[in-house]
């Protein structure tokens, strides 16, 4: 489970912001059955879900992009680059003492009742520094700390990483951790294998998850679960089809190179490309009895969140099924608030998610705020300053005199008590310039 994470001098925010999902002590006594993972081992509560607010260009998609940044960067920066490569990384460009500093993430998790901490700074041209701690008991070790190209390494608990270093693998633009796991070292395996459930997806276009939940529904287990989620949304799907590419239906006017890149692959691998998924929806007669069921495309004739919806029960599924950590950017996009509560009640609740995955996602529905699906210490919020550095802060920082369990939550955002909301005073400023007023002399 991820229990913190830090980011510093990434793009909107200049200072470290730090995400927890450790449980404050002063909601105990708020839905600490459901939205409570306890790690007995190091005494620790962890939270299942959490939501981020904030005003447009506060901040709120920026913080998931660093997370998405560290991810992708540990799983492939030895591997998919050579030595002389830009670092793809930008740093807070709003002051031009950090433009030029390096930027910095730390990820501390828990995978199979042992805890990790790692880390790394860089730049666009290099790793400054990069560290490794692991926790299998109650005492932290160091596995190795990088300062450049100088290394300080455990030489009993990190052999690989050590012998990596003493061979001068290690170049100066990737990370020792993602080439020490492609020297089959164990404890930076399941560092990766962490990174690599760690799903994360956008939430504004969901093509790019939908052909593997088309994928999963082959399975026939996989669809009953997908299409009893699509019944549970009250969409009036009563069953779903998954149509293959037929070669021969191939449109004309696609490009010659790709059709023949498909027919290849269908000859020679025996690959399978997917049309479409139909969806099957009862008919009526004017006595409203069902006559026969009517098939639709999910292309072509189901809305735009039903498909998205649709999209998403893959890997909600697979994170449910497998404990694994779910980030989304703008989970609200296109769904009813209502659906996005029931999204979220599959993660809060102890039966359906039954190994403990997480769930964390940004929006702007305020009606989740008066759900009562959330504790204090999974509200947070970004706010942008007037020199453009964002800020990350939870609504369990403030003190439980000024905010209370049961106070109206969503009134109080809007209003602005929390702060992370948008100052729109310029707007009354607007009217009395009368912007939208033609000048005179352009009569």
């Amino acid at each position: 489970m991820l229990i913190e994470f830090s980011v510093r001098n990434f793009k909107t925010f200049k200072e470290k912001a730090t995400l927890s999902l450790v449980a404050s002590n002063y909601d105990k006594d708020t839905r600490e059955q459901e939205n409570i993972s306890i790690d007995k081992k190091f005494n620790l509560r962890l939270l299942k879900s959490a939501v981020i607010y904030g005003a447009n260009a506060s901040g709120k998609s920026k913080f998931l992009e660093a997370l998405m940044f560290m991810r992708s960067f540990a799983n492939s920066s030895s591997k998919d680059s050579q030595k002389g490569d830009k670092i793809n990384v930008v740093p807070f460009r709003l002051n031009s003492e950090t433009e030029k500093e390096p930027s910095e993430f730390e990820v501390i998790f828990s995978k199979e009742n042992e805890m990790y901490r790692y880390g790394f700074e860089v730049d666009s041209n290099e790793v400054i520094s990069e560290w490794l701690y692991h926790k299998p008991k109650t005492k932290e070790i160091e596995l190795f700390y990088r300062d450049y190209q100088d290394f300080e390494i455990h030489p009993k608990k990190f052999k690989k990483g050590n012998l990596a270093v003493k061979e001068g693998l290690i170049r100066n633009n990737s990370l020792l951790l993602s080439l020490a796991a492609q020297l089959n070292d164990e404890i930076a395996i399941k560092v990766i294998e962490w990174f690599k459930s760690l799903k994360t997806i956008s939430g504004l276009r969901e093509e790019g998850y939908e052909g593997y939940t088309m994928h999963k529904t082959k399975n026939a287990e996989h669809r009953r679960k997908i299409l009893d989620l699509l019944k549970a949304a009250d969409l009036g799907i009563q069953d779903i089809k998954l149509q293959m590419l037929e070669p021969e239906k191939l449109p004309n006017d696609m490009p010659k190179e790709l059709k023949e890149k498909i027919l290849k692959e269908i000859q020679e691998d025996d690959a399978e490309f997917f049309s479409d998924i139909l969806t099957f929806h009862k008919k009526y007669d004017d006595l409203n009895n069902v006559v026969e069921t009517e098939t639709f495309s999910m292309d072509k004739d189901e809305s735009s969140g039903t498909k998205k919806f649709f999209a998403l029960t893959g890997p909600i599924l697979d994170v449910l099924e497998n404990g694994y950590t779910l980030v989304v950017d703008e989970l609200d996009s296109k769904l009813h608030p209502n659906l996005v509560c029931k999204i979220v009640s599959l993660f809060n609740s102890t039966d359906l998610n039954p190994r403990n995955a997480q769930l964390i996602f940004n929006t702007q529905d305020t009606n989740l705020l008066n759900s009562g699906l959330f504790r204090r210490d999974q509200i947070w919020f970004t706010e942008k300053n007037k020199f453009g550095e964002g800020k990350l802060f939870s609504l369990a920082d403030f003190k439980s005199e000024d905010v209370r369990k049961n106070e109206a939550f969503e009134d109080n955002y809007i209003r602005g008590k929390y702060g992370a909301v948008p100052y729109l005073n310029l707007f009354e400023n607007l009217i009395h310039k009368d912007l939208f007023v033609a000048n005179e002399n352009e009569k």
